[in-house]
């Protein structure tokens, strides 16, 4: 290798240096970001089951008419450099259940899953930024009732926990019910039952969509910084052995030119010693 494409070889690794270490910073951000919208949606979530059991106390249970086919979402990578992520979201799903629709989040998984012959019935972009989430929860979930019919929901996406992505899968809708609920005296309210449990069921769902969707868009992120991680330590392993076959190579070249000189040298005092002693 020249030296003009040792240079070139050794200032294209830094360059690539900086743009891992630059996405790994994005990546970063957007994750803490996220996780602290994660705690208000569970703030939110909470209060929503204690409105649900509060306003239905003392009434009777009925279960959802569930007319339409089930709706199993699944969140997915939206770009590249995850590692495996969307391929071991995609082995925890395993065979599509006959009969029931699959919606699949995440360019780059949507794609992966395509080349394995799985096929959703509707997919999407996962946004770029976590506060877009709670609107596109509102997108999916137009899709997901768009017949008008209740069907049941369930999510399988990625958590991140201690350095590693651990696939979960959780019931959106129906939700089950609360076990060892303390018993309530039925509240006033100016909505008849079923229309206000309805109501707080499908905000119910839009929450659960929302953190799972947050939690997926997290992992996305760590993986991502996990990666690029791991890239940039195997870019300083390389640029260290190119600059030290750099130092190498300036070595070389300085001992052959000093070798040169000083073969000159010795030449010219050679000959001129052989002048002096012709002369004597």
């Amino acid at each position: 290798m020249s030296d003009a494409d040792l240079s070139a070889r050794i200032d294209g690794i830094r360059q690539l240096g900086s743009v891992v270490r630059a996405m790994t910073g994005i990546a970063g951000a957007r994750a803490r970001t996220a996780r602290a919208q994660i705690a208000a949606v569970d703030e939110y979530a909470a209060t929503l089951d204690a409105a649900l059991s509060q306003g239905l106390a003392g009434m009777p249970q009925e279960e959802p008419d569930l007319t339409a086919r089930p709706a199993l979402l699944v969140f997915c990578a939206e770009q590249g450099f995850v590692g495996g992520f969307s391929e071991r979201v995609l082995d925890a799903v395993g065979a599509i259940p006959e009969g029931t629709d699959l919606f699949l989040i995440g360019n780059r998984g949507t794609a992966i899953a395509a080349a394995r012959g799985t096929l959703p019935v509707w997919s999407a972009a996962m946004p770029s930024r976590s506060a877009s989430l709670p609107k596109f929860a509102d997108r999916v979930l137009g899709a997901v009732l768009a017949d008008g019919d209740l069907r049941p929901v369930s999510v399988v996406h990625s958590i991140w926990n201690h350095g590693q992505a651990a696939v979960e899968r959780s019931a959106l809708f129906p939700l089950p019910p609360a076990k060892d609920a303390a018993p309530r005296a039925a509240p006033l309210t100016n909505l008849p039952a079923a229309d206000l449990a309805a109501a707080l069921a499908l905000d119910q769902l839009h929450a659960g969509l929302t953190r799972a969707a947050l939690h997926a868009f997290v992992a996305e992120n760590e993986a991502r910084m996990a990666a690029m991680s791991a890239a940039s330590r195997q870019i300083e392993d390389e640029l260290g052995v190119l600059e030290a076959l750099a130092r190498r190579e300036r070595q070389e070249a300085i001992t052959a030119e000093i070798i040169e000189i000083a073969s000159g040298a010795m030449a010219g005092l050679q000959g001129r010693s052989a002048v002096q002693s012709v002369h004597t």
